[in-house]
């Protein structure tokens, strides 16, 4: 463990004066349709800085002239990474939506995206007063560039919307991890909830079943040619559900595809017609 006398703490690397005058706001996936990590990865700043700037109900999450510091976190081991310093310019007096508008302050542009944080959040809120926590935020490493999470996590914990897809079939970790397996995978549209059961013995395998539905978003499949490809841009999230070795019989993997389409339904209530 760390010596305590060692530790950075957040606030020798911002060097803010008034802290009074500071909230901390922790971003947390919330259920299926809030990840801000995605949004980051994904480079959707405009959507992750309306959370930043969310009213929810009756409750204002900052005041004129405020600074709020923007944090989102990136695993299960308290980790958090700096995307936005910011001061509140107009309070909109708008609830239930964005409430503020704002003013980055570019002298802490440098560490967006770089800075990552040690914090255990013990309350319930995701909005801190500075003063009751900043001393408690280790900085644990500054980046030399932009973060950049993309390393293959595992098979079975692949989970990835369209536009994650799109930028990590390029890297040559996932490359080499989706064409050396046969496999059945999973399309599941986030937005109602049906589902599309595959799968990939074919060139490339997964890799070569997954390229082409970055490149058209149908991948040849007959339903899902009838889907607008900016909706599926938006609403489809891709996963695996069973992985086997290039030298399986594709009668095994096809035979596991009509297994997964029974139990999940896809053909009575999904996008499969076969």
């Amino acid at each position: 463990m760390r010596k305590a006398k060692n530790r950075i703490l957040l606030n020798e690397i911002l060097r803010l004066d008034d802290l009074n005058n500071v909230k901390i706001r922790f971003n947390l996936m919330f259920q299926d349709n809030w990840n801000p990590l995605a949004l980051f990865k994904n480079a959707d700043t405009d959507t992750l800085l309306e959370g930043q700037y969310w009213n929810y109900k009756r409750n204002k999450s900052y005041k004129n002239g405020q600074i709020t510091i923007g944090f989102l976190r990136l695993n299960e081991d308290n980790l958090w990474l700096l995307f936005h310093v910011g001061r509140v310019t107009r309070d909109l007096n708008n609830f239930d939506g964005v409430g503020y508008e704002y003013e980055v302050l570019s002298d802490y542009e440098k560490y967006f995206g770089r800075l990552i944080i040690k914090f255990q959040n013990k309350a319930q809120t995701m909005i801190r007063l500075a003063t009751s926590v900043i001393d408690e935020c280790e900085v644990v490493q500054v980046l030399p560039d932009t973060f950049d999470n993309d390393i293959f996590p595992g098979y079975d914990k692949i989970r990835l919307s369209w536009g994650e897809l799109s930028r990590v079939i390029a890297k040559e970790g996932w490359k080499t991890a989706l064409q050396n397996q046969k496999g059945v995978y999973l399309i599941t549209d986030v937005s109602n909830g049906k589902m599309y059961v595959g799968s990939a013995y074919g060139e490339y395998m997964i890799l070569g079943r997954w390229r082409s539905y970055v490149r058209t978003g149908h991948g040849g499949n007959v339903e899902l040619k009838k889907i607008d490809f900016e909706y599926v841009k938006t609403n489809f999230e891709y996963s695996i559900l069973d992985i086997f070795k290039s030298t399986t019989d594709d009668q095994t993997i096809l035979a596991r595809e009509g297994w997964w389409k029974g139990i999940l339904k896809t053909r009575e209530f999904g996008y499969n017609k076969n």
